[in-house]
């Protein structure tokens, strides 16, 4: 993951006319929502592959994926072919070793859902094999991934960033009006926004160039 700055991901890229927003706006990272059990965004994964195709060199393709195994993860990046997978479930930590193993050019995300303290744990179990963290407000017991739009407790994230060996992005019902606040009290190496910056579903324009300028003066 690069470093310099907060980076910013903007998920739930659906189409080639988002995604050419999100990189005039200055976005680092886009994530592609493959299929899932519940959340906004998804799209089939041979859409996804048609927009992380003409992803520009400056920002990195995100796969979002809800798989349940190693094998089921590399099938997926193969056909999308991204920069990154974000792997939504708590799977095995030995997982990410084979990943390394058998697609070595692509970044792992590993998401930490945020409903207790419990996440300081996982992050600790995880240790450095993952390339990066992602912590988001989804309840995997429910079957819910992701895309909830609720604030998670921002202390333990931070205690979340403390803890962990690896860059840690924060998600979970982020707009510009909390993003800076949530800068200064996490301190994470990256934002990740979905529903704050959109409009009926769509990506804002206006939202997201609020949302962007609201990051530069956290920082």
């Amino acid at each position: 993951m690069q470093t310099g700055g907060c980076r910013t991901k903007i998920c739930c890229i659906g189409t080639e006319k988002e995604l050419a927003i999100a990189a005039r706006l200055g976005a680092n990272l886009i994530g592609l929502v493959g299929p899932m059990p519940s959340g906004p965004g998804t799209i089939t994964l041979a859409a996804a592959a048609r927009v992380a195709r003409t992803c520009p060199q400056q920002v990195t393709s995100v796969l979002l994926s809800a798989a349940h195994s190693a094998e089921d993860l590399i099938a997926e990046i193969r056909l999308v072919q991204p920069g990154a997978i974000q792997i939504v479930r708590q799977l095995a930590p030995e997982v990410h070793d084979l990943l390394a193993t058998e697609v070595p050019t692509i970044q792992r995300i590993q998401v930490i859902h945020v409903d207790g303290t419990r996440a300081v744990e996982q992050i600790s179990t995880y240790g450095d094999k993952p390339d990066a963290f992602l912590l988001d407000s989804g309840r995997p017991k429910d079957d819910e991934l992701g895309g909830t739009g609720r604030v998670h407790d921002w202390a333990i994230s931070r205690a979340c960033v403390e803890a962990a060996a690896r860059p840690v992005f924060l998600a979970g019902g982020l707009h510009s009006e909390n993003v800076g606040d949530a800068i200064r009290q996490v301190r994470p190496h990256g934002i990740d926004v979905c529903s704050g910056v959109r409009t009926n579903g769509n990506l804002d324009d206006a939202k997201l160039s609020t949302f962007m300028a609201a990051i530069r003066g956290a920082e």
